[in-house]
């Protein structure tokens, strides 16, 4: 079958937006195709500092007719409404159409067909559209057309397109359409400088080997290939190593068309610098490699230059360019470094921090100097609970954001907490208090580790949880996909530092506590009344307010207890909400890593789940529990006795709670099933208050087959006898069977 080979031949196309673009043109094509009756066999797109391309192969020559049913008006009906479904359908007269017999009366039918049309046809009438709106997040218009508001936008001056359709063993159709005077046909370029000249192509492969010969590496996966090849065998040639990086990589890749590998070096005196710091000078201002010592682990004063171009002079110049560039902002970078060790080193703590006075971190939630005082009194409480040295993890909450207002990290922000860490080693601070400077960001994504000291532990957990409180507290929550505070995020970090770390805490403790320097409460006594109004402020914004009465005289000592009780109740609302919203960070957490989520809810349906290292425990004996035979079989007969008793419940409007009678149990299966969940329930409960999960699910085994034999045929068993105290005392067994499963969880939420 035919195939389609497109290219959109342009001025640069920057390197940050060419994958998207490819993705979008390859799934825009090939979505119309799909709505247009003509199925592919497969699509591919590639994209270069200077064409989009993609070829789609396998498309069939022409749409199949269409055979379409139309339902018409009554036969008998309204002049109007035939005569309007005549014009509708092309009909001529009624005798075309068909009549369907209805009980309701009969109706006319028109049968229409609907000839295919060639896809060279349908290619020239779907292409301008996608052009025409295809989403670059900027685009441009150009030339003498540009004055018009309807003239063509891309993202730099479109100059030609290539578009060409059919079989392999012909010479191919050129698609043919009129877009604002691009030419259209079978011409692109080769490289800018190294083979400029026009090349005339034909199909898919005659277009990647004409492409190749004339200096351009189509596919951006090859051109890393060569890339990573070469500067690698430079370095090693050399008894050095590349220091690799996947985005810059990828990033230089969509710079060139045509990859030459060269290495340069600058002054040794630039070492003195810290190696982050070097790396991110040279990667932000040149897209250049670094390179370490394989011995050393430390760096060279060499880098790795990709260029566009086979140079004359073997890459003299390209190479002369790059270190005068790198040489300025090194200089730069070292100025910076050594000012701020200077400062680090000449002022205290009040000194470096008081800038914090006048930088806001959120209008509601105050300046960033309140928030590290917030940050530090919360590590210092989470502190004991972690296994930290609460005067170090006082120095480290103080210190963990200075690093921001430094020369280095305003110029390279990637680098905080890292830079804080070289500067509190450099001005002798202990190392678990430098180590918190960086290691209290972490996690910052999937990939990414957790803080493993507690030190850092303890201020990571106090920041990310200030920040979750504050926007909580202000009803800044995300929404749909809008998260700008990372919120999501933030959650996942504590998630992943109290899990990675095994700590065990209570949130909703440690909720209550970061919620109080946010929270104002005031009390009005109300004229002429005894009424006291206490109101409850957040960020400026009253939250919660209540009228309680009180004797005559009032005093701050009678209103005191009323005030506890509005704290109390906001801080229990915003802490379940919170809570909530952890529970799905939590589901998110454990499905990323092949859990059950469902699972997640089981075990927080118990309620008073807030020790997240016991929530993950009790989830993976469950999940391990749910894997056997008796798992699986006491789940199916725990939801059967709760689907009878739900429906029970709701028609006697009651609930069946309490012991069921031994009297009333005339069959010794009921009985043996009550010996036994009495059994359980205390062997389960006694393992559950060692914290010891697997064997609290071991005893629930042993219920399985004494529900299996109860709601068996064979036994005999009418859960809604006849007798009412019998039924009752049956509906009371089911009742215990769930009560005893909800000692380690509420089996309702779990999926079959």
């Amino acid at each position: 079958m035919p195939d389609l080979l497109l290219e959109l031949f342009s001025e640069e196309i920057p390197a940050r937006m060419q994958a998207k673009a490819a993705e979008d043109l390859r799934r825009m094509v090939t979505d119309r195709l799909v709505a247009e009756g003509l199925v592919y066999e497969g699509a591919k797109a590639f994209a270069t500092p200077r064409r989009l391309t993609l070829t789609v192969h396998g498309i069939p020559a022409r749409q199949s007719d269409l055979k379409q049913e139309r339902k018409g008006p009554r036969v008998g009906g309204a002049e109007a409404a035939i005569q309007g479904f005549l014009k509708a359908t092309g009909l001529a007269s009624l005798d075309e159409a068909k009549i369907q017999r209805d009980p309701k009366g009969d109706f006319y039918i028109a049968l229409t067909e609907k000839p295919g049309k060639p896809t060279v046809d349908v290619l020239a009438e779907i292409l301008p559209i996608i052009i025409r709106t295809f989403p670059w997040p900027k685009q441009m218009r150009w030339g003498a057309a540009s004055a018009k508001s309807s003239a063509l936008t891309w993202v730099r001056p479109l100059h030609s397109i290539v578009a060409t359709f059919g079989i392999e063993t012909e010479e191919p159709e050129v698609v043919q359409f009129d877009l604002s005077g691009v030419s259209v046909g079978q011409t692109t370029y080769g490289h800018r400088f190294l083979a400029p000249d026009a090349i005339q192509v034909r199909r898919f492969d005659d277009y990647v080997s004409k492409l190749q010969a004339a200096k351009v590496v189509l596919d951006p996966e090859r051109r890393k290939e060569i890339i990573l090849a070469d500067a690698r065998q430079l370095t090693f040639a050399q008894g050095y190593e590349l220091v690799e990086d996947p985005a810059l990589l990828d990033e230089v890749a969509g710079l060139v068309e045509w990859p030459v590998v060269l290495m340069g070096s600058f002054d040794k005196d630039f070492l003195s610098i810290p190696d982050e710091v070097i790396r991110a000078t040279i990667r932000a201002n040149q897209k250049c490699f670094v390179v370490r010592d394989p011995k050393t682990g430390k760096l060279t004063n060499k880098f790795i230059i990709t260029a566009n171009i086979e140079a004359s002079d073997g890459g003299t110049a390209i190479i002369a360019g790059n270190e005068r560039v790198i040489r300025a902002r090194l200089s730069d970078a070292k100025f910076f470094y050594e000012t701020d060790l200077k400062n680090w080193k000449s002022k205290s703590t009040d000194e470096l921090l008081q800038k914090f006075d006048q930088i806001v971190f959120h209008e509601k939630l105050g300046t960033q100097a309140e928030r590290i005082k917030r940050i530090e009194r919360l590590a210092v409480e989470i502190a004991p609970l972690v296994g930290a040295d609460p005067v170090k993890t006082k120095r480290a909450a103080q210190l963990a954001k200075a690093d921001l207002l430094t020369e280095v990290v305003g110029e390279f922000p990637e680098l905080q907490g890292l830079m804080g860490k070289y500067y509190a080693l450099a001005q002798g601070e202990d190392a678990a208090v430098a180590a918190a400077s960086e290691d209290h960001w972490k996690p910052q994504g999937q990939g990414d580790s957790a803080p493993t000291d507690p030190v850092s532990i303890a201020v990571a957990l106090a920041d990310k949880i200030d920040t979750l409180v504050g926007f909580w507290a202000i009803d800044e929550k995300p929404t749909g996909s809008k998260d700008p505070f990372a919120l999501r995020r933030a959650a996942l970090g504590v998630i992943r530092s109290i899990v990675d770390a095994q700590v065990r805490l209570s949130l909703v403790d440690i909720f209550s506590s970061a919620i109080e320097p946010f929270v104002r409460l005031v009390h009005v006594i109300e004229p002429s009344q005894n009424q006291v109004r206490i109101a409850l402020y957040v960020g400026g914004a009253e939250v919660i307010a209540r009228y309680v009465a009180i004797t005559r005289p009032i005093t701050e000592e009678k209103v005191a207890p009323y005030r506890q009780e509005v704290l109390a109740t906001y801080k229990r609302n915003l802490s379940e909400n919170l809570l909530t919203f952890f529970a799905d960070r939590l589901k998110v957490q454990l499905r990323d890593q092949g859990a059950r989520h469902d699972l997640v809810d089981a075990v927080f349906a118990l309620g008073g789940q807030d020790d997240l290292l016991m929530i993950v425990r009790r989830v993976e004996a469950l999940g391990k529990f749910l894997e056997t035979d008796d798992g699986k079989n006491l789940l199916a007969g725990t939801k059967r006795a709760s689907n009878i008793l739900v429906i029970e419940e709701k028609k006697d409007k009651r609930t069946f709670e309490g012991n069921p009678d031994p009297s009333l149990m005339a069959n010794v299966i009921e009985q043996h099933l009550w010996n036994t969940i009495q059994s359980t329930v205390a062997d389960a409960n006694f393992h559950l208050g060692r914290e010891d999960f697997e064997s609290a699910m071991e005893s629930l085994s042993t219920l399985r087959s004494a529900v299996d034999s109860f709601f068996a045929k064979e036994s005999g068993i009418k859960v809604n006898d006849d007798d009412a105290a019998v039924r009752e005392n049956r509906l009371k067994l089911l009742n215990e069977i769930r009560a005893a499963t909800r000692a380690v969880a509420d089996f309702s939420k779990i999926q079959d």
